[in-house]
């Protein structure tokens, strides 16, 4: 279900994004009209993407999603409607890659976190997935990439 994590060193990246508080179930009305207005926005502005959109979430998960719908820039976006730049920080995260469709994600970080536990380390607040490969690379979800990304304290 996952790659066989790793702790790296993540860079600093600049984001173009949308702030959200939803509750969990409505999680997807929102991820697929936000993402569009990200992507939206980033290209009037003539800007690229740095990498695959991603979600960063300032708290694990509950009945309450806080997190950001983001696109990865390679320089600061000027803010337009609900878009605004933001950036992850550089920090020493767990990595892993889940392959698989996104209703088994739970299930994916419920393991990945238990890999940290268990090695050790201890889990910062917020957590950010980066949908590499998803229903645009085709329609079988066991080819579906999700890397997971824990920024870990100390």
């Amino acid at each position: 279900m996952i790659d066989t994590p790793q702790i790296v060193q993540s860079p600093a990246q600049h984001t173009a994004s949308i702030r959200l508080k939803v509750p969990r179930a409505e999680i997807m009305q929102v991820m697929g009209p936000g993402i569009q207005e990200v992507m939206a926005a980033v290209a009037a502005q003539g800007i690229k993407p740095a990498g695959p959109w991603l979600t960063h979430h300032f708290q694990r998960p509950a009945e309450i999603f806080d997190f950001e719908i983001c696109v990865p820039v390679p320089t600061p976006v000027a803010p337009t409607g609900r878009v605004q730049p933001g950036q992850l920080r550089a920090t020493k995260v767990a990595r892993t890659v889940y392959h698989g469709g996104y209703e088994g994600l739970g299930t994916a970080w419920g393991e990945f976190c238990a890999w940290i536990t268990a090695q050790g380390h201890t889990p910062a607040a917020d957590l950010w997935e980066c949908y590499a490969k998803g229903p645009e690379s085709g329609p079988d979800p066991s080819k579906w990439e999700t890397q997971l990304n824990q920024p870990l304290i100390g």
